[in-house]
């Protein structure tokens, strides 16, 4: 079965073959492939000369092509003084593919317009619409609703969405210049970027949703994104599972210590057993220094990274920014956000919502 076409991925190399009795597809580990390289075998013995700790576990290579005949897979590592390639023959491929046919789970998605509603435009009430788009997508933007947030509470009371008071207070003036909510020693009050991260991951039960209502745009910056977490979990489960089976298991701290306020909670990330089957706590600014094994640590911050790496990849983000009268929710369990850096008077207003109402 002659190879047909190559799909590179971050971390793997999916090789298509043509039609026949064997796997439609394979995928391949870029590291599997440059271990097992020909070219660094002995050239009488043709025994390997390399061992797999030599070798730079992040490399990628500089090409890969099918060779004209379609007989085989060149790849070009681009650290070979002489300009070898190393050849796979597709039969040798196919007599080795550890991942054939595998259906890889997709990473998080990232075009904004699918979020995106203009309000002037709808033809369904907004409410039932809104609610069915966070079920559905974890997340919804629509454009051009107006400046009252209070007609905008109401939109989701009538969804049974009840406002959540916080520590914050009922309604969050998020701006440089705030002078009427509590507790305003904290990043969201400033002009600085804020990186990734859930609200409230210190709180038992965190609010479920968060509306983020513009009222005016900043000059310059103040752009937002959101994550599907939920999407990147499954996606990291299908190319790390250990690294999922930490981050569902060991537990972390979550510390939020301001001049009025204070809480702690011990948890791991990721949890599959939530109301409503799945919930994250992800917040680089409120994790604590954390108890864990010895032998364990540094594994736990292995699997963190390559999570991280994979939500702040910036293909994996819905990326917009919202002008005055627009407005974000999201589900808090389920998304990520964030801002970049602004300059000028930007001014959100924030509201938390939950399926019930607490205090």
């Amino acid at each position: 079965m002659p190879v047909a076409r190559l799909e590179p991925h971050d971390d793997f190399l999916r090789v298509y073959f043509t039609e026949g009795a064997g796997p439609r597809h394979a995928d391949f580990h870029w590291f599997w492939l440059r271990h097992n390289s020909e070219l660094d075998r002995h050239p009488l013995t043709r025994e390997r000369i390399v061992c797999s700790s030599e070798l730079p576990f992040e490399l990628r290579p500089r090409d890969a092509r099918v060779s004209e005949d379609g007989s085989a897979v060149d790849i070009d590592w681009g650290d070979r003084a002489d300009g070898q390639v190393s050849r796979y023959a597709a039969a040798w491929l196919l007599t080795h593919a550890y991942a054939a046919d595998r259906a890889a789970a997709p990473p998080p998605p990232s075009d904004a317009s699918a979020l995106t509603l203009d309000f002037a435009r709808l033809e369904a009430p907004l409410g039932p619409l809104a609610v069915r788009r966070l079920q559905e997508d974890g997340a919804l933007v629509v454009r051009g609703f107006g400046l009252d947030t209070e007609a905008l509470i109401d939109v989701f009371a009538a969804q049974r969405l009840s406002v959540i008071e916080t520590h914050f207070g009922r309604i969050e003036d998020l701006r440089t210049d705030n002078t009427t909510n509590k507790n305003t020693d904290q990043l969201g009050y400033t002009d600085s970027a804020i990186q990734l991260h859930t609200d409230q991951p210190f709180l038992e039960r965190p609010p479920r949703y968060q509306l983020l209502h513009s009222q005016r745009p900043a000059d310059v910056g103040g752009d937002s994104s959101v994550v599907d977490a939920l999407a990147a979990a499954r996606h990291l489960a299908d190319l790390d599972r250990p690294a999922f089976d930490l981050l569902r298991t060991m537990p972390v701290t979550f510390h939020r210590k301001q001049k009025d306020f204070e809480r702690v909670l011990v948890s791991p990330l990721l949890d599959f057993d939530a109301p409503g089957g799945f919930r994250i706590r992800y917040s680089y600014f409120t994790l604590a220094p954390h108890r864990a094994p010895f032998a364990e640590m540094e594994a736990w911050y292995r699997a963190y990274n390559r999570f991280a790496k994979l939500v702040r990849d910036e293909r994996h983000q819905y990326r917009f920014r919202l002008e005055a009268g627009d407005f974000l929710i999201y589900d808090n369990w389920r998304m990520l956000h964030a801002r970049t850096a602004f300059s000028g008077p930007r001014w959100l207003r924030g509201v938390y919502f939950d399926t019930q109402a607490r205090f």
